[in-house]
């Protein structure tokens, strides 16, 4: 058996078939895990990187074929062996026919078992060896399944000149993305132009995506070419594209349709060939709902999506890319490279990061200046990644006193951001601000802030 073991989930209604199964697949070396029905399953397939599922075929409330089914809309890597104490022609061509790999029937062999997963991991392992190397080709930190699913994106991505829309909180690296996508592609050494609109101030947008001729406007003393024919030939980046009015979009959707720019100034249109990415941390979706984006420029942009995960989300990248910034920062500066305890690492995995792999960085980097000897311990961590006996040992609480305690804690870690705070709790922002009213109503907000 390899050192890392793969994942396998196994979901069946009866708890004696469960164990069975369970049981037999360990004591053949991989990492199992159970769910006795399909809404027990989800949230093991999005948290724990799962690599293959066996399911039952009837259950109640949801069918394993339903399961198979919404793998292969949203989790299109994870093979499937069905289990059926039911067997029958119809059911394993159906069972096929929706994206199943094998088809077991009850009862089955010890061997007949391990034949189908060892087939199914054979499988998998030879198509994640066929893949093109995506373990780190561009410069990105992160061995996780989240990670490998953004290689994927970046290397399809670059294999052609569509528009990318690249989602992701702040400081999750989408210009690091946007990067690795350019300079691998075909016209990675043309200009990479990166233009964050949300710095610009609206008055001057125009003219610098656009340029402008001399005499123009007051303090226009020469012709200057904007950031689109900086571009020509290669890729602009449009960082915080949603932070654009509803005028410069239109104008940006001209773009996008006719390949051509106005120069401020003059009447004849500039043709550019240049290659659109842009970034946002906003939900965009959203945001044409409430009219504060354009819709057909929302889909003109959207041609290929880019979702840059959370750290959070893929919480076993925390200390290889810790360890990164830490050699990369003791180099800078010339400094030894200290140690992190075990301890402090474990504090560290435990914490949401709200900031990001940006918020990690700005800490390592912190810790390397600050710290007194060679081993970076928990007593060195700022106060919201330590431990505190006050906030863990007390067991005379109820469970609302716990959830509170808990919510204000999430609050204090992202700043009061509400938004961010309601997505790490799990929960939507108007049962958020409910709660808050009950417990912290000074805490609280409108419903309809930002």
């Amino acid at each position: 058996m390899s050192k890392n073991p793969e994942r396998i989930l196994i979901v069946d209604d009866n708890p004696d078939t469960l164990q069975m199964i369970a049981r037999k697949l360990k004591s053949f070396g991989w990492q199992v895990y159970t769910a006795s029905e399909v809404s027990l399953a989800l949230p093991l397939i999005e948290q724990e990187s799962i690599d293959l599922v066996l399911t039952d075929y009837k259950m109640p409330k949801t069918t394993g074929l339903d399961l198979i089914r919404h793998l292969r809309s949203n989790f299109s890597h994870i093979p499937v062996i069905m289990i059926t104490g039911y067997p029958s022609i119809e059911g394993a061509v159906e069972a096929v026919k929706v994206g199943a790999e094998e088809y077991l029937s009850k009862p089955f062999t010890d061997e007949e078992l391990l034949t189908a997963v060892q087939k199914a991991i054979k499988k998998l392992r030879l198509h994640k060896q066929s893949l093109p190397v995506l373990q780190n080709p561009y410069g990105l930190i992160g061995q996780s399944q989240a990670m490998q699913e953004l290689y994927s994106r970046i290397h399809k991505s670059s294999t052609n000149n569509a528009t990318v829309l690249i989602q992701g909180e702040s400081g999750t690296g989408k210009e690091l993305v946007a990067r690795a996508i350019h300079y691998h592609s075909r016209v990675g050494k043309a200009p990479f132009v990166p233009v964050n609109c949300g710095a610009i101030p609206e008055s001057l947008l125009e003219a610098e995506l656009f340029g402008y001729m001399k005499g123009s406007f007051t303090g226009a003393g020469e012709t200057r070419a904007g950031y689109f024919l900086t571009a020509d030939g290669g890729s602009i980046f449009l960082d915080e594209i949603s932070e654009t009015s509803l005028s410069m979009q239109v104008k940006l959707l001209r773009v996008l349709q006719d390949k051509q720019v106005y120069m401020i100034g003059s009447k004849t249109p500039r043709r550019v060939n240049v290659r659109i990415i842009a970034a946002t941390n906003k939900n965009l979706p959203l945001l044409v709902k409430q009219g504060g984006f354009r819709d057909d420029l929302y889909f003109r942009l959207n041609v290929l999506p880019i979702n840059v995960p959370p750290l959070r989300e893929h919480s076993e990248d925390i200390i290889p890319l810790a360890m990164h910034f830490l050699e990369k920062y003791a180099k800078e500066n010339s400094l030894s490279i200290p140690k992190i305890s075990d301890a402090a690492l474990e504090s560290m995995l435990a914490y949401a990061w709200p900031g990001n792999v940006r918020e990690l960085e700005n800490l390592v980097y912190q810790l390397l200046i600050l710290c007194e000897g060679q081993t970076i311990r928990t007593a060195d961590l700022p106060p919201h990644l330590k431990f505190s006996l006050k906030h863990n040992q007390n067991l005379n609480r109820s469970l609302k006193q716990v959830e509170q305690e808990h919510i204000m804690a999430v609050l204090n870690s992202v700043q009061n951001n509400k938004a961010l705070a309601a997505r790490i709790l799990g929960i939507d922002r108007k049962t958020l601000y409910n709660k808050l009213q009950e417990f912290a109503p000074d805490a609280a907000e409108l419903p309809g802030e930002q």
